[in-house]
């Protein structure tokens, strides 16, 4: 066995890395040393844990210490997926099987089946795993305690397995179902947290450029629909706004009828053709919330781009072949709806489209764990997100650690509208806000979309004032070239940034027409200051820790003035300013 230094200059086909990562050694070194019964392995996507669980089999074969192995997988696909995988590390798995189908062919080491197909028959799974010394790798563990049947269906199947090998990227949920076999001792605040036993994050991934970093660009833009009680509404996406009216701003901006949707498509397909000059394969994954969306938005990419669009609609076989087909073939789109995003692994994806209401902490880091998947050093992810508080905030906090706590919460809700909670406490109050609000009777009426900022490293970049779509602004970020490594993407993005604001001509009021002063209204122009604010708040906090109300806090007392909320323009202008003086500083 020998140790490949983390900068790998290429990335092996999915489960079959010629030599190991440095973190894979680690890991294998540290289970060959405890010899374990039960296993976590929490590792970022596309970090290499196939090729971590495959190695641990195949030692354990070797030492006879098991003599079958059992892998578990969220998705028919994915099951596949560990089939071929294990077949080129030279482990022969059956995919076919399914519990209660008796023997299989005696040319196999090993079979592997769905939490779903786990959870249908769990006694026929644990008469197998009794009969054999067996290992069993669950693959995203997490999934387990997707339903109670399903982690009860686990946890008697398995309960007399020799060995248990748990993997997954994001253990965190927003449940209260613990998750089987995995260890959970007192943390914060004395909830039960689970307990890795070997860990390897996307900030340590990054740094040892085993992942790509991930550009993320926002876009926001006013939305108007008409509700079910026939009532009109406009609002900005990405202003503070109450739960059910930004999810129905959101729903509105996805509505393919409208202009954000193909606007932001249009944007997404101009950022691939600039990462294809670098990158000739790379392709593009648009992640929608259902099948009609999913339709419209590839007709929608085959008119803005000239070219076929792969969709994929279910996780059955034939969603599989186009998976395995536009892996290879190197076109550019291809649009699955959210529920087989994560069963998606295709390498060269490098540009994605958050296009689905579904936005949990869980979820965003599934989804975004599609792109991050190195092949050469320079690659870039780029993902373009609407301009809503909860997935702002999960993109600044990309690289932050997460455990699964029991009883306890997941807040979905983000922190990035610090300075406006108290204002919307009170209405979210009263709101009484859906968990089924996508069920209710809604229409979108129109939708515009602007570009809001970008996202990298976990600062914020933009420019100021409203940035049109198709406007040279707009292109200083969609134009950044597709391989670079992370501290010139830094300094790009700071350069591009202030030649434009030094440059930019600003009409003031002796350059403008009297008349024309009431285009920006002091509310608008206002809630652009807070936004920028609150946005350059969160990603200082991504970058030191320190909690938003202490920055904010920090802010009023070297600049003066009141809350945020309350703010006036000079006022916040002057925190949005000296925010950026630290920024500079830190990176210095």
């Amino acid at each position: 066995m020998t140790s490949l230094g983390p900068a790998w200059p290429e990335r092996a086909a999915w489960g079959t890395a010629p030599s190991l990562r440095a973190w894979q050694t680690a890991a294998l070194q540290d289970y060959l040393s405890r010899n374990p019964r039960d296993f976590l392995a929490v590792a970022t996507p596309g970090a290499g844990k196939t090729t971590f669980a495959l190695t641990v089999a195949a030692e354990l074969l070797g030492r006879r210490v098991i003599d079958r192995l059992v892998i578990v997988a969220p998705t028919e696909h994915l099951k596949m997926q560990w089939a071929e995988a294990a077949a080129r590390a030279g482990i022969p798995i059956d995919p076919t099987y399914s519990a209660g189908s008796g023997k299989i062919a005696s040319d196999y080491v090993g079979v592997a089946v769905t939490y779903a197909g786990v959870g249908v028959n769990p006694l026929a799974m644990r008469i197998r795993t009794e009969r054999f010394r067996t290992l069993v790798i669950l693959d995203e563990v997490h999934h387990a305690a997707d339903s109670l049947s399903w982690g009860e269906g686990v946890r008697e199947a398995f309960e007399p397995a020799a060995r248990r090998l748990a993997l997954t990227g994001t253990p965190f949920r927003s449940d209260i179902n613990p998750i089987p076999f995995v260890t959970y001792a007192p943390g914060e605040g004395g909830f039960p947290t689970s307990v890795a036993d070997y860990t390897y994050g996307y900030a340590e991934a990054l740094a040892d450029h085993v992942v790509r970093p991930v550009l993320f660009l926002a876009y926001s833009g006013q939305m108007s629909w008409r509700t079910r009680a026939g009532d009109e509404v406009a609002a900005s996406l990405g202003e503070p706004l109450t739960k059910d009216l930004t999810s129905q701003a959101l729903r509105t901006a996805l509505d393919p009828s409208g202009s954000w949707i193909p606007s932001v498509l249009a944007a997404a397909d101009k950022r691939l053709s600039e990462v294809r000059r670098h990158v000739p394969d790379a392709g593009g994954l648009v992640i929608a919330s259902d099948q009609d969306s999913a339709r419209a938005y590839a007709k929608l990419l085959k008119q803005i781009s000239g070219e076929s669009v792969t969709v994929v609609l279910s996780d059955e076989k034939a969603a599989s072949k186009k998976i395995s087909q536009f892996s290879d073939d190197g076109s550019r789109w291809m649009v699955a709806v959210r529920m087989v995003s994560e069963g998606v692994d295709v390498p060269r994806l490098a540009v994605g489209v958050w296009a689905t209401t579904t936005s949990t902490p869980l979820f965003f880091a599934q989804a975004v764990g599609r792109f991050v998947r190195a092949r050469t050093r320079g690659e870039i992810a780029s993902v373009f997100l609407p301009s809503v508080p909860n997935l702002l905030s999960y993109a600044a906090e990309l690289e932050a650690q997460r455990d699964h706590v029991l009883k306890r919460k997941v807040n979905d809700d983000g922190d990035i509208f610090a300075a406006e909670n108290d204002l919307l406490a009170e209405a979210n109050a009263g709101d009484a806000a859906s968990d089924d609000l996508d069920a209710l009777p809604f229409e979108a009426l129109g939708s515009e979309a602007r570009f809001d900022h970008a996202l990298y490293d976990g600062a914020q970049f933009g420019h100021e004032g409203e940035v049109h779509v198709g406007s040279e602004e707009e292109m200083d970020f969609l134009g950044i070239p597709g391989l670079l490594e992370p501290d010139q993407m830094r300094s790009l993005l700071r350069q591009r940034q202030e030649d434009r604001r030094r440059t930019r001509v600003r009409p003031e009021a002796e350059e403008r027409p009297a008349d024309s002063l009431a285009d920006v209204t002091t509310h608008e122009h206002l809630a652009v200051l807070r936004r920028e604010l609150n946005g350059l708040v969160a990603s200082w906090n991504h970058r030191t820790g320190q909690a938003h109300g202490i920055t904010h806090a920090a802010l009023r007392k070297e600049c003066g003035g009141p809350a945020a909320a309350v703010a006036n323009g000079e006022q916040l202008q002057k925190r949005i300013d000296r925010i950026r003086e630290w920024s500079i500083r830190k990176t210095s």
